[in-house]
């Protein structure tokens, strides 16, 4: 038997633990095998552990960090493929380098395709999460979809 977790919740947590490296915070989060509740963990979160096994693996997963799940270079050079394929060599040399979301940014709100990336980005996010679960025996459930 699967145990349900919150798709907005397990979104939220996500981009919580891939924030953490970028703003420098120890950002993590855990869902409970046993309940499908999410623990935030982190600099400014007084959330305590739900007990001293928190870290079984047992009872416990991790989050993953987007990273993890394919969601980072390697699909903004996939959106870049797909929807402006004359500017994927600019948008890789941006990849070498640090600050490069801030240029991907640009160069897709100067071509208009700023909110096509974040439904691309979206949608990808919920696939690989929806994946995710799956193989860690969770059942991902949007408000007004019961199990």
């Amino acid at each position: 038997m699967s145990v349900s977790v919150s798709l907005s919740e397990l979104l939220d947590a996500c981009a919580w633990v891939s924030s953490g490296d970028a703003a420098g915070l120890d950002a993590g989060a855990r869902i409970s095998r046993k309940t499908g509740a999410i623990h935030w963990s982190g600099e400014g979160v007084d959330e305590e552990p739900p007990n001293d096994d928190d870290d079984d693996e047992s009872l416990y997963v991790d989050v993953p960090h987007k990273n993890e799940l394919d969601l980072g270079r390697s699909l903004a050079l996939q959106f870049v493929q797909e929807h402006l394929p004359r500017s994927l060599e600019t948008v890789s040399g941006f990849f070498r380098k640090r600050g490069a979301y801030s240029h991907f940014k640009a160069l897709l709100e100067k071509a208009g395709q700023l909110d096509a990336w974040h439904r691309y980005e979206a949608a990808a996010t919920e696939h690989a999460l929806r994946e995710w679960c799956e193989e860690n025996g969770f059942e991902l459930v949007s408000p007004g979809h019961p199990e």
